[in-house]
């Protein structure tokens, strides 16, 4: 599906109303498979990320959380992490399964990547994953992130040593990327 094929979607702050179908997408075994939250993921929990996530930007230190959802409606199709790193960034990235598939990831992380890169000036932006989130990975690859790495079984993961696979992209490679697509 081509960009221009999508609905308007959007970044957003996490709102109460968001909080269900946080909590579902979360609890949601293969959405889960390869995130780091607890489980069960209880409403109580989903809540209390929200409260958390109030009044937090990007461009701040620490982790933040925003919704990804339909511009029209408002529906939460999932959520973007950032951790602030000074001027690097760390990304995270969860989908509802009704929203997998479809293009909407892709899009997600070019409007979290242009307000990290073009409005806060960021160095450098770079993911951590398991090497068997296929989806994940190729997201990264599509758009423009580079695989500098995997440490193997780094990682204590839901009972198992996992492989960390390391995508990174620089603010100048994703100027160069942006002028060529315009």
């Amino acid at each position: 599906m081509s960009r221009a094929a999508l609905p308007p979607l959007m970044l957003r702050p996490l709102t109460p109303a968001d909080a269900p179908a946080l909590c579902a997408y979360r609890n949601d075994p293969a959405v889960a498979r390869y995130q780091g939250w607890d489980l069960p993921n209880a409403l109580a929990d989903a809540e209390a990320l929200i409260t958390q996530m109030q009044g937090r930007t990007l461009a701040q230190d620490g982790w933040t959380q925003v919704a990804f959802a339909h511009a029209e409606s408002g529906e939460l199709l999932g959520d973007f992490a950032v951790r602030g790193l000074g001027r690097q960034a760390e990304l995270g990235v969860t989908l509802a399964p009704a929203a997998q598939g479809r293009g909407f990831a892709s899009e997600g992380l070019r409007l979290v990547l242009k307000q990290v890169f073009d409005l806060h000036g960021l160095h450098r932006v770079y993911a951590s994953i398991d090497p068997r989130n296929y989806a994940a990975a190729a997201l990264l690859l599509r758009a423009g992130f580079r695989h500098e790495g995997t440490t193997r079984q780094s990682y204590w993961h839901r009972g198992e040593w996992t492989d960390d696979a390391i995508y990174g992209l620089l603010h100048s490679e994703w100027q160069a990327q942006t002028t060529q697509e315009n």
